[in-house]
């Protein structure tokens, strides 16, 4: 599948420090360690319906790790899927009378162009679970083979018995985990399974439902080991970050790890699980099923796409928050602002801003700190504080970087 355009990046003086991320498996801010080359996934789009600014934040947080990881030196190597197949794609399918695949295609177009508006980096490789479903099967029967896996009426199930480690991610009871598996796809009651948290990976052919064939009958995969087959083919078991929105700890997460350790018998599967946090509209989380939803594109018709950044930057990636729409008035005053600073002939040193971003940004990605760092620069400039006419241009480069925001 096609990925998106690349905004340039430009190059900063020095070299960034290591960037520090909070890892949900370990519950505390630690260090990322990645070789010469950074390996990151971050699970896509179900592509039933517009880009969101649930999910603008989500990519965006993953941006900016992808951002301080080149700054330190490392090349990335990024992998996003989107999942062009799936129980709420086809159900707005059969709602609305389109055909399935070519709503996922006009939707997943639509998110390459909001991407490309943010100035998101885009993955290097951008894979639809409709184009691997070969490399999914062969997954589930390495899975079968080593006896993770049991058949119920036609469906494979993954069994949670052969994952010793069970939990290790999201961290959660199973009563916690039970609840949240029947509200996130999952069957808990399903009768005939060998435990409610047993997850379904490969679903037999339904009446209606498009399937392929597979040594276990026709049908389609499973949610989670998508993910999981698309990850080991591109990035290899113990990659550096699996990233997402927090909703995606458990079952997701979970249930993906568990698959990609008994497939690689290797612990952990990703070394680092990093969450974004959820952003509500009207005091409830902006989801698609309960149709709050703020569109990028939308908002992309009304106000600069940099300005639409600056607004999620405002908020620690971790962060649960609330969209509102002075929130957007407030980042497009930044912005010109900036952008005022920015212009001017000459302005105060800018080797203390990157200085200090790379501190704030390493730092978690400490993105409203930085914007306070930048804030502080603009008002000295615009106040006509500072001499150096190569500031102005330093700034813009930084901002940029590794911020993402083009002045």
């Amino acid at each position: 599948m096609r990925s998106w355009s690349a905004p340039k990046v430009p190059r900063l003086p020095g070299v960034g420090a290591p960037l520090r991320l909070f890892d949900t498996a370990a519950g505390e801010v630690g260090p990322t360690q990645p070789g010469p080359t950074a390996r990151l996934y971050v699970c896509g789009i179900t592509p039933y319906d517009a880009t969101h600014l649930g999910h603008a934040n989500t990519y965006l947080a993953f941006d900016l790790v992808n951002r301080l990881w080149r700054d330190a030196g490392h090349e990335v190597h990024f992998t996003q899927n989107a999942t062009d197949v799936d129980d709420p794609l086809l159900e707005r399918a059969e709602q609305t009378g389109q055909d399935w695949r070519e709503l996922a295609e006009r939707e997943i177009e639509l998110f390459r162009t909001d991407m490309e508006a943010l100035r998101i980096l885009p993955p290097r490789e951008y894979v639809g679970v409709t184009e691997v479903i070969d490399q999914v099967a062969e997954l589930i029967e390495l899975l079968r083979d080593k006896g993770a896996t049991y058949d119920l009426d036609g469906d494979v199930y993954f069994d949670v018995a052969a994952a010793p480690k069970f939990g290790a991610v999201s961290g959660y009871s199973e009563e916690r985990m039970l609840d949240l598996f029947g509200q996130r796809g999952g069957d808990p009651d399903r009768v005939g399974k060998k435990h409610p948290l047993d997850w379904l990976l490969w679903r037999a052919e339904r009446p209606g439902e498009p399937s392929w064939p597979s040594p276990f009958g026709q049908g389609r995969p499973g949610w989670h080991i998508e993910c999981t087959a698309i990850a080991l083919a591109n990035l290899g078991s113990g990659f550096d970050v699996a990233g997402g929105g927090s909703d995606l700890i458990f079952p997701h997460h979970e249930c993906g790890a568990h698959e990609g350790h008994v497939a690689a018998g290797e612990w952990p599967f990703a070394k680092a699980y990093v969450h974004a946090g959820m952003v509500a509209l009207d005091g409830e989380k902006m989801s698609k099923s309960k149709g709050n939803l703020v569109f990028v594109s939308r908002l992309r018709q009304e106000a600069d796409p940099m300005a639409i950044r600056l607004a999620l930057l405002a908020h620690h990636y971790r962060s649960d928050w609330e969209w509102t729409a002075d929130q957007l008035a407030s980042a497009e005053v930044r912005l010109a602002r900036w952008r005022s600073a920015a212009g001017l002939p000459a302005g105060p040193e800018a080797e203390t801003v990157l200085a200090e971003l790379r501190a704030r940004m390493t730092d978690d990605l400490d993105a409203p700190g930085a914007l306070a760092v930048v804030d502080a620069w603009a008002d000295r400039a615009l106040a006509g504080g500072g001499t150096d006419p190569g500031a102005p241009a330093l700034v813009r480069d930084i901002v940029d970087a590794l911020l993402g925001v083009e002045l």
